[in-house]
């Protein structure tokens, strides 16, 4: 019998690609063959992608405090889905420039919440929807001073409407069990945290 279990496919063999819509963001079809798990290569198959820029997301943390600070917008891709399509969710920006993830990090921080990090902790990288898109996320973690922080802030030439809060680290964690944090990017560095909050405030206090 053949050992399938260790069988490691790496080849792909692109046929052909199509736009099929080409906007700020874009749809190609693609149509392959990829190497299989018993051997040899598949069949022809089509396969639509939604084609975006890498993202960059931040959960701000003040590690003396013990406080993250979460921003509250609109989605358009949560109505329909849930009563309340303004969702709490991490600083998070595009990479859309020739920029690294850092200075996307630091320049999102500063335009969507009014925040200067003095560091930044790579917790992970990710794909939110491989099955469908090639969006690759950065998360980070950002030691921040929460004093102060809050209000109305984001850039009006990109109708950004964003509101800026400052919450218990317990108490975030505790929005992820309701479900009131109900982002992929939120619950994951919040998760995060939660197994590594004393290394960090050990280093970081």
């Amino acid at each position: 019998m053949t050992d399938f279990a260790n069988a490691i496919p790496t080849a792909v063999e692109i046929v052909r690609r199509e736009k099929c819509f080409e906007g700020f963001y874009k749809l190609d079809r693609v149509h392959l063959r990829h190497e299989l798990f018993a051997g040899g290569m598949s069949r022809e198959i089509s396969r639509e992608v939604f084609v975006r820029h890498d993202a960059v997301c931040v959960l701000p943390y003040d590690p003396q405090r013990d406080e993250v600070v979460l921003i509250e917008q609109f989605r358009v891709g949560a109505m329909g889905k849930i009563d309340n399509p303004w969702l709490v969710e991490l600083v998070a920006g595009l990479i859309d420039k020739d920029e690294e993830p850092e200075e996307v990090a630091h320049r999102e921080a500063q335009e969507e919440a009014g925040l200067v990090f003095g560091a930044l902790w790579p917790m992970t990288k990710y794909f939110p929807s491989p099955g469908g898109s090639n969006e690759f996320v950065h998360l980070y973690l950002g030691r921040c001073d929460s004093t102060g922080v809050g209000g109305l802030h984001g850039l009006e030439e990109e109708a950004e409407d964003i509101r800026v809060t400052v919450w218990a680290f317990e108490d975030a964690l505790q929005a992820v069990r309701d479900g009131q944090i109900a982002n992929a990017a939120s619950i994951i560095a919040l998760q995060w945290l939660a197994l590594n909050r004393a290394e960090v405030r050990g280093l970081w206090s």
